[in-house]
């Protein structure tokens, strides 16, 4: 037989990324239908959840920036009142000394109004800098609260991965909000002020502008339509390439990157999938170039026309030569504020897009909460039963768990095995409230989860999950998760002590103060079997009435492993416990063996019995003795 190593045939090119796309309602692009009239009816509400948000977070600073809004309008009108009153005296009669004399006064008033408007935008920045940051905090950590609180089966369903990427990008946007409304703003006072006094010099001129600017907000809205598209078409293409990059770029990966020969393909997958959307990016340029030319165009022959109806009142004499040097002014300052509103409101509409996601993503979070009763679960839990319990995970044509009944009395350990997907961790899911069953009923004392309140079944459970996590916290709290039952350290050393711990956590260099993050400063690591010994002190540590073990010993050594299921013997009295295990010669500690298969529960009974029934179990003992 010949080595396929060895052949000469060519090696096959390395496979491009995966097309990574997304349909239905969450893939329609909101903007798609949007247009000027739909801008202009959303900004009211955009500035009111703004405003709303700001006089939440910091409600000084929100009056502030209000005030200075009002006062840099104010001052852009007396500057462009009292530079018409400067103008007729400097263009007046008499000569230049008397001219400039009689123009000082309203000079000085106008030097004295724009630095009252220079000094109000800078509060007004000011107030910005107060009310932004902690608007993003909030954004930032209600976002990752509403993650944390859904339920778990909401990670499955179709969608809520992309949703959560718009969401982040919502997060992001947030810094803009307040500034963009604070433009907006500033250029929306500017505007009526300056509008107020070129319509007092003639009516014409206004609707003039007005024709000048409007192309300009057209264009405004169809790049932002563009843009938004764009941003669409790349959400899951950067979502799965964010997850790629910190896989790709974690140093307890490394390793098996090297090894394996990874690195070349790696960088060739995250180079095409980039590229992929640089394309997306770049193929929208053209027509946002192509936006810009013909918006600008248009608006440059309605200025032109603009700049003509001025020379043609001034020459005509329908206007005195002073009110057309002070129209001048006017209508660079009002070309100038309508540009910004125009600009401004499209930008004010384009981050509400982003901003509406995130909030579109919070609501659909805040639905998925756990809506449960408010029956609360007893400090001493004696018995837990599942009543014909059925779970089927979103898009799977079969249940994980197919109507399991099962009891679970206080001092039992039980033991639960089977092939890989035969539903075991489903099962410990459903017992400990994760998941909810979609028939059936699990019940602790009587009280059934789904009317009970989720903190209170899960302050009475302690869970080793077959993947846990290596938290970059200090060891102490990586043992506690935050919750020290004492002030002192007793409790933590008895756990500690428990997994066989102490020796690794007293070299340690600050020992329990020690960060467990090699990739930070000043931190440590562990291997993965001194995680492992961890992660089960976490739920020693907790002595709840439940403790369920999910392959608690597939990383440690035979030493490690054999202390572990000592302690779990020696404390089993006092609770229940549940051992999900691949590892069969553990299983003799259990005082039953449930043997699962396709979902259901297909033998059950001791160690002993199930070894000579000729069933699944001992069919699955053999193998594991035939290595």
């Amino acid at each position: 037989m010949t080595d396929a190593s060895t052949e000469s045939s060519p090696t096959p090119p390395p496979p491009p990324p995966a097309t990574i796309s997304f349909g239905g309602k969450f893939g329609k692009n909101p903007l798609e239908d949007a247009g000027f009239t739909t801008m202009c009816a959303r900004l009211p509400s955009v500035l009111g959840h703004t405003a709303r948000m700001a006089w939440t977070v910091d409600r000084s600073a929100a009056v502030l920036l209000l005030a200075c809004q009002v006062l840099t309008g104010v001052a852009a009108a007396v500057v462009l009142g009292f530079t018409a009153r400067a103008m007729t005296h400097v263009l007046g009669t008499g000569t230049v000394p008397e001219r400039l004399h009689a123009a000082l006064p309203a000079l000085t008033v106008v030097t004295m109004a724009a630095a009252v408007g220079r000094i109000s935008g800078a509060l007004a920045s000011y107030a910005d800098g107060r009310i932004t940051p902690r608007l993003v905090t909030e954004a930032d950590v209600a976002l990752v609260a509403a993650v944390c609180r859904v339920e778990a089966a909401a990670y499955g369903e179709d969608g809520f991965a992309d949703r959560q990427e718009a969401a982040e990008v919502g997060v992001t946007r947030t810094t803009m909000m307040v500034k963009d409304a604070q433009r907006f703003m500033a250029a929306l006072i500017r505007m009526i002020a300056a509008a107020g006094v070129i319509t007092a010099l003639h009516w014409l001129m206004l609707p003039l502008l007005l024709l000048a600017v409007l192309p300009a907000g057209a264009g405004a809205v169809l790049s932002a339509r563009v843009d938004y598209e764009t941003h669409y078409a790349n959400v899951g293409d950067r979502n799965v390439r964010g997850m790629m990059r910190w896989w790709a770029t974690y140093s307890r990966h490394g390793d098996e990157v090297r090894a394996n020969g990874m690195t070349g393909y790696l960088v060739y997958w995250y180079r095409a999938l980039s590229e992929r959307i640089d394309r997306r990016t770049l193929t929208a340029a053209p027509r946002m170039l192509r936006i810009v030319l013909a918006t600008s165009a248009l608006g440059g022959v309605f200025l032109l026309l603009t700049w003509a109806a001025l020379a043609w009142l001034a020459g005509s004499g329908r206007i005195a030569l002073p009110v057309a040097a002070t129209a001048v002014v006017a209508v660079q300052t009002t070309l100038g504020a309508l540009s910004q509103l125009v600009q401004n409101g499209a930008a004010l509409f384009h981050t509400s897009l982003y901003l509406a996601d995130m909030r579109a993503f919070l609501d659909m979070a805040a639905e998925k909460a756990p809506r449960r009763g408010g029956a609360t679960i007893p400090e001493r839990v004696e018995e837990i039963r599942l009543d014909e319990v059925v779970h089927q995970y979103p898009g799977k044509d079969e249940p994980a768990v197919a109507g399991v009944s099962l009891t679970l009395r206080r001092g039992e350990i039980l033991a639960i095995v089977g092939e890989n997907g035969s539903g075991k961790s489903t099962l410990t899911k459903l017992i400990t409230g994760i998941l909810l069953p979609d028939k059936g009923r699990v019940l602790w004392d009587g009280t059934d989860l789904a009317q009970a309140r989720p903190d209170s079944v899960w302050q009475r459970t302690s869970l080793v999950p077959q993947n846990f996590a290596c938290w970059p916290l200090r060891a102490r709290e990586n043992i506690t998760l935050g919750q020290p039952r004492t002030y002192d350290d007793g409790p933590v050393w008895e756990a500690v002590d428990a997994v066989g711990m102490r020796e690794t956590i007293e070299k340690l260099p600050q020992g329990l103060d020690t960060l467990l993050a090699r990739e930070l400063f000043g931190g440590a690591e562990l291997s993965g079997g001194q995680w492992q010994r961890l992660v089960c002190a976490r739920a020693l540590y907790r002595r709840t009435p439940l403790l369920v073990l999910d392959e608690p010993t597939s990383q440690m050594d035979p030493r490690g492993e054999h202390q572990i299921f000592l302690e779990i013997k020696r404390i089993a009295a006092e609770r229940m416990t549940i051992v999900v295990t691949h590892q069969l010669e553990n299983t003799r500690l259990a005082d039953r063996i449930v043997v699962m298969r396709a979902g259901r529960i297909i033998e059950q009974g001791s160690y002993d019995d199930l070894a000579h029934a000729g069933g699944l179990f001992a069919e699955l003992l053999a193998l594991a003795k035939d290595r």
